[in-house]
């Protein structure tokens, strides 16, 4: 019979050294290469998320800068047009753009041009003197490499006819040297121009020189009387005082046939001087006038009308009728019925034009 052996489990600390290594999977050169790859990728995502993201804020930036006109370029003088604006056509003497080309020429352009980006080039917001003095300085010069390019403000395309209106008016507004036959030729303009369909210009008034004063709009209004029918007969329109204008334009309201007589008289002046001819207007608006020393050379003349005269020619009805062609805007007042309508009433034949007015005012009787 046989001994069993008995056998011990003995626990023996083990050599950390000697310990096996825990199994770890090896990876080959492709599985290496695919991870380097997505890593490489997903960083060049982020990298370009991140430079879209800068380009997107830079690009809003831009946009409100060129918005706010504070992107500025330098642009050619022969690029930029003054066609789409319209601007006192009369042609005078503008006595202080010398000290405008002067100032530029000795300290530089301080308040750059705005203009706003056409097909074949850029059309002017604001800065019309300055342009002005720009080519006053090249065509003294010839220097084009200093004097041919303008630093201008770059207004976005797109904004409405009125807002590029009120901004050239906003920047005339704070000229010192700006005259209330000035803003009356800007806003006669402005109503004529075909965008506004036969805009009245006293409406005209009231959108451009929304920023000006209730009294400041009113003598406006009365200046529109004298340069609308007069514009192209006077020669220093900007010289006459808010006083003479305001005068002169309530005779026109009252006195029949004036307009045709002022036309006669500044018709023979052909050298004429500034206060010859703002006698003539003087003379007609029964103002009294001075000579030199100050003596009166003629007294100041009343009106010529009948007592309440004025105030009935004041009042007046105004109202607009839809059309398919287009609104018929319509002014009634004492003695006149106006009709004013994107048409010629001349091509019209002169019997049919004659039967409707008869049925006209028959069907008012």
């Amino acid at each position: 019979m046989s001994k069993k052996r008995r056998v011990f489990d003995i626990d023996m600390p083990m050599d950390e050294a000697a310990a096996p290594a825990e199994s770890t999977a090896r990876r080959g050169p492709m599985a290496t290469a695919i991870t380097e790859n997505a890593e490489s990728l997903r960083d060049r995502q982020n990298l370009e998320a991140q430079i879209r993201a800068e380009n997107d804020a830079l690009a809003h930036e831009h946009v409100r800068l060129k918005q706010a006109g504070l992107i500025v370029d330098l642009i050619p003088l022969d690029a930029v047009k003054t066609t789409k604006l319209m601007r006192d056509r009369v042609k005078h003497e503008d006595f202080d753009l010398k000290d405008l080309i002067t100032s530029i020429r000795d300290i530089g352009l301080s308040n750059p041009i705005r203009v706003e980006e056409s097909a074949d080039g850029y059309e002017l917001i604001q800065g019309f003197r300055r342009l002005s003095a720009y080519k006053a300085l090249l065509e003294e010069t010839g220097d084009a490499e200093l004097w041919g390019m303008i630093p201008a403000g770059m207004v976005p395309r797109g904004e409405t006819l009125q807002t590029l209106y009120r901004r050239m008016v906003d920047e005339n507004l704070i000229r010192k040297d700006i005259s209330f036959a000035e803003m009356a030729a800007l806003a006669i303009d402005y109503a004529s121009d075909p965008i506004m369909a036969g805009m009245d210009p006293e409406k005209a008034v009231a959108e451009l020189y929304e920023s000006a004063g209730y009294q400041k709009r009113s003598y406006i209004r009365a200046f529109i009387k004298i340069v609308e029918p007069l514009r192209f007969d006077l020669q220093f329109m900007n010289e006459i005082p808010r006083s003479l204008g305001v005068a002169l334009a309530g005779r026109i309201d009252v006195e029949s046939g004036i307009v045709a007589a002022i036309k006669a008289d500044l018709k023979v002046l052909d050298n004429r001087s500034i206060r010859e001819e703002l006698d003539v207007l003087r003379r007609y608006a029964g103002q009294a006038i001075y000579d030199d020393v100050g003596r009166v050379v003629e007294p100041a003349k009343p009106a010529l009308r009948k007592p309440g005269a004025a105030a009935a020619t004041k009042a007046k009805t105004t109202f607009e009728i839809a059309r398919p062609r287009g609104k018929a805007r319509c002014v009634a007042g004492a003695g006149r019925l106006e009709i004013k309508f994107d048409r010629d009433f001349s091509s019209i034949d002169r019997r049919k034009l004659e039967g409707a007015v008869r049925s006209l005012l028959d069907q008012i009787d």
